[in-house]
């Protein structure tokens, strides 16, 4: 089970002399697509910029399970997702749509920054509102099987 965000084209400029994407796309195309979500919950690009309040991620996991090639179609799925006050545990996966081959997976852990200070910060009322709400509607799509930083969230 798992929570759809977004489909993504595989960019002739990704690819390397093996004839598919290079390993460090994937992490892009990862990251790309996470900040629909970060927006979601208040914390992406629009929020650095008026709040100077935004995340940055501490420790990742990476899988690579089967070659995409340019021209592939991508889904990108979100498997899990919780917090605590000052962090984010999120999981990943990237599906090649025709064959619905997983592709890719990416788990990641990422901490709440005051940007002025350059310091971690408690998640406001307001976004842990959003963030339980999300997980409140979508908690029997997500699975905690094989999650690699499940001890990380204090709560």
């Amino acid at each position: 089970m798992t929570v759809h965000i977004s489909n993504q084209i595989i960019k002739k400029e990704w690819t390397d002399y093996n004839n598919h994407m290079n390993m460090a796309y994937y992490i892009l195309v990862f990251d790309q697509i996470w900040e629909i979500m970060l927006e979601k919950f208040e914390m992406g690009e629009n929020s650095a910029k008026t709040t100077s309040m935004s995340t940055m991620v501490v420790e990742t996991h990476t899988t690579y399970n089967n070659e995409v090639q340019e021209g592939d179609e991508v889904e990108i799925n979100l498997t899990f997702f919780d917090h605590d006050k000052k962090r984010l545990h999120y999981k990943m996966e990237m599906i090649e749509k025709s064959s619905k081959k997983l592709s890719a997976t990416v788990e990641m852990l990422s901490l709440y920054i005051d940007l002025n200070k350059r310091k971690v910060s408690e998640f406001e009322e307001n976004k842990i509102n959003l963030m339980d709400t999300f997980i409140n509607i979508n908690k029997n799509n997500f699975s905690n099987e094989n999650l690699i930083f499940s001890g990380k969230l204090k709560k």
